[in-house]
């Protein structure tokens, strides 16, 4: 296969008129445009995208991935995100799955638009001991330890539908643990073992993962201050850097999901459901390619494609093939808009790439289309297809590729010959992904920053009161010593009441 080579490549860009449209597109797919660029309205991907799903982050998708394993090109991974924008140090109440939500990964192995596969999760929430406020007791060593007070279990059902209405449902596991948030380092003094303990192996040699995880999309979001600060001043930040989201990866054989050996493109798009008050499940989230419902769907069609189906996308079209974005830095960047209709869009975006991951006989409808007979690329070029690397996006979506960058040039007119290097300068996740499932990155965690003074490793705020509890750059020792008296106080009063209260009752978590 031929790849697709543009004139992409990393660290080339063309000035201020270059950043300006990275601004323009930083939180805009690459098939149509933004409804208005004003503070306040950022998303990212499909981080806080449409007007209902936005006060609801338990159910709101962010992002979607889907590749062949790197370390196991014999199988494919998914890995879809939820709950945009964790805060690390957000207790008491850290992030869980929703329990009346069935979090679905769809396959579609034919390209008529309709599911023929569903991997469904549901999440069960247990609490030891609901007379405290903790999320955790005490150091958290392992996914059992009594000390870790909320924790979460799911099921996995898998749903075979044929011709859209389902044909059978196997339960494929049942009470898997769910990696918890990453408290902090007193509280979860090695995070990685929990991860990995998180991991687990199915039947027929697939694996499920599901947990808190760094987020792993990378962009400059700062586009809605007036266009990065109203004189470009703010650019190249990776502004998802340090926030966490609840991961869901799963790692199955690939002739799982495939239609055939001779049919090797799927579709795969994730969705939410939210039981509503009549106990029925209602679709309020749906996500495929990265960015559609932010910036290719007007305001008036973004709760619409939520509660969608990839059948009946046509209702979007339009929104394709006469796109705003490039209106817009036409209008004011006099960079010249590709002619409409832009045909080109639609076939990457809705039908799949000729002769790439388009399957026969497709339905236009959005979906990530990956074909699964394309090898992983031993050394992965960000900007995937455009740059020669048919491993990568719009083939599926690995976690290393830049899809703003690639988005934005393919919307500027690269496949219809108008050659451009236009991005946001953000070229790279702030963490380093795994090399192994589920290769997303650990979560940042709750505790971090600067110490107090005096304080370093085996010598911290836990054992030393007083002014070592000085934060740095502080010289009203008067204050802070008084604090640090109160603090001891409180610690001895504390301690006194846990000693009373596990005497009399026992150990209750």
């Amino acid at each position: 296969m031929t790849p697709i080579s543009g004139s992409g490549g990393a660290g080339r860009r063309r000035g201020v008129a270059t950043l300006v449209c990275g601004a323009l597109a930083a939180g805009g797919l690459a098939a149509a445009g933004v409804t208005a660029l004003e503070p306040g309205a950022a998303s990212a991907s499909s981080h806080r995208e449409a007007p209902l799903i936005s006060g609801t982050p338990q159910y709101d998708n962010t992002d979607l991935y889907a590749f062949v394993s790197p370390d196991r090109p014999d199988t494919t991974t998914l890995v879809a995100n939820w709950i945009p924008f964790e805060e690390p140090a957000g207790g008491p109440n850290f992030f869980t799955f929703a329990e009346d939500a069935q979090y679905d990964l769809h396959v579609d192995n034919n390209g008529d638009a309709l599911g023929d596969l569903v991997f469904r999760y549901t999440f069960t929430t247990h609490t030891k001991n609901d007379k405290t406020f903790l999320y955790n007791t005490g150091p958290v060593t392992s996914l059992d330890d009594p000390d870790l007070n909320i924790t979460q279990t799911y099921d996995i059902d898998l749903i075979k539908l044929h011709e859209g209405k389902e044909s059978s449902r196997t339960t494929i596991a049942h009470e898997v643990p769910v990696a918890p948030s990453n408290v902090g380092k007193a509280s979860m003094p090695d995070y990685g073992a929990l991860r990995d303990q998180a991991v687990h192996e199915l039947a027929g040699g697939a694996q499920t993962f599901a947990g808190q995880a760094d987020d792993p999309f990378f962009l400059d979001l700062r586009v809605f201050d007036l266009l990065y600060g109203g004189n470009l001043s703010e650019v190249g930040n990776d502004t998802l850097k340090g926030y966490n989201v609840n991961s869901i990866a799963l790692q199955v054989p690939t002739d799982m999901v495939v239609e055939s050996a001779g049919q090797p493109v799927v579709g795969v798009w994730s969705t939410t459901q939210r039981k509503n008050a009549q106990g029925e499940f209602t679709q309020v989230s749906r996500l495929g390619n990265p960015l559609v419902n932010e910036v290719v769907n007007p305001l008036k069609d973004k709760d619409t494609f939520n509660a969608s189906v990839p059948a009946d996308d046509a209702q979007f079209l339009p929104n394709v093939t006469n796109p705003e974005l490039p209106k817009l830095i036409e209008a004011i960047y006099k960079i010249e808009a590709p002619a409409e209709p832009r045909d080109d869009l639609v076939d990457v975006f809705l039908k799949g790439v000729k002769d790439l991951n388009q399957p026969p006989h497709v339905t236009p409808s959005e979906q990530l289309r990956l074909n699964t007979s394309i090898a992983p690329s031993a050394e992965p070029k960000r900007l995937g297809v455009l740059d020669g690397d048919n491993a990568g996006f719009p083939n599926g979506r690995r976690l290393t590729d830049d899809v703003i960058d690639a988005a934005l040039q393919v919307v500027e007119g690269e496949l219809v010959g108008a050659a451009n290097d236009l991005g946001d300068a953000v070229d790279a996740n702030d963490k380093e992904f795994g090399k192994a499932f589920p290769y997303v990155a650990n979560p940042t965690e709750g505790s971090r920053g600067p110490l107090a003074d005096g304080t370093g490793e085996g010598n911290d705020v836990r054992n030393q009161l007083g002014d070592a509890l000085r934060p740095a750059g502080t010289d009203d020792t008067t204050l802070i010593a008084a604090s640090a008296g109160a603090g001891a106080v409180g610690i001895l009063l504390i301690g006194g009441a846990l000693t009373w209260w596990r005497r009399m009752r026992g150990r209750a978590y």
